[in-house]
């Protein structure tokens, strides 16, 4: 990792969450609210759609890129999108409430305004992350359709996820992702006020999504090759993004993940060359 990351992460490391007032409690519970309706309604819309689709090669195709009997693509898309806006936020909640903490903590405004410029920041944020959706679902609906459509390409899509899961893994261990990674985690503090308006908020909410969302290109590319609708996949991401967000040592964490993912591609090429 660079310098100038090593400094960003100290700097980050040394901001203080703000203290336990109570504007501050009742942003903590409205987050965890929001956690757990977002948990629940994943859990009930994945397992709505649990099943696949068989396919040559021994492996199953996620319901994501499917449509339902009588629904139309635009209703299909609506649905994904529904699914994916929800994922997002239970899976990337845990590790933004510590950044929101801190831009409250760098902006001087009464609760009630604070209270909207938190909400216009996290709008800003999962703004993002509903465009990264927007995108993948076109591409997922052409590869679903080019491995429907052929059974050599279905065949080979075993051994495309094991080399997909080894360039996830080699991703993590990029300059890219330890710059994002670190800022990522160097957020405002008290000694960086920041513009107490809409505008202010709306444009740092956008480059955190920005900033998560380059920085979680590895683990979105594992999330997506192992089964968008699966719930233990999508449980393992979100603790490795939320773990590389607030553990003390980052770059570690990220050097483990690495490693997970390698070994699991490594693993899925094996398994694959054998069923052949």
């Amino acid at each position: 990792m660079s310098t100038t990351a090593h400094e960003v992460f100290a700097a980050s490391e040394a901001a203080d969450l703000p203290r336990g007032t109570a504007q501050d409690r009742h942003f903590l519970l409205a987050c965890a609210l929001l956690l757990a309706v977002t948990v629940w309604g994943t859990v009930y819309w994945c397992g709505s759609m649990a099943d696949g689709m068989p396919m040559p090669g021994g492996w199953t195709m996620s319901m994501a890129w499917m449509r339902m009997p009588g629904q139309t693509w635009l209703q299909a898309a609506a649905s994904f999108m529904g699914m994916w806006v929800l994922m997002m936020v239970a899976m990337m909640l845990p590790s933004l409430v510590p950044m929101l903490s801190r831009y409250r903590a760098a902006v001087r405004a009464d609760e009630i305004r604070l209270g909207v410029l938190t909400t216009v920041v996290g709008t800003g944020y999962f703004l993002v992350w509903t465009i990264v959706g927007a995108l993948v679902y076109p591409i997922g609906l052409a590869v679903a359709a080019a491995e429907m459509q052929s059974q050599r390409f279905a065949q080979c899509v075993p051994f495309a996820t094991g080399f997909v899961l080894l360039l996830a893994g080699a991703f993590q261990l990029t300059p890219w992702k330890a710059r994002h990674l670190a800022c990522c985690r160097c957020t405002p503090t008290r000694d960086q006020p920041l513009l107490p308006n809409v505008g202010s908020a709306w444009r740092h909410g956008l480059r955190l999504g920005r900033l998560c969302a380059s920085c979680c290109t590895g683990l979105m590319l594992a999330l997506l090759v192992g089964d968008v609708m699966n719930l233990g996949t999508m449980a393992l991401i979100a603790v490795a993004i939320t773990a590389e967000r607030l553990m003390p040592q980052p770059q570690r964490v990220a050097g483990a993940t690495a490693t997970v993912l390698m070994a699991t591609g490594v693993f899925a090429i094996l398994r694959a060359c054998a069923a052949h």
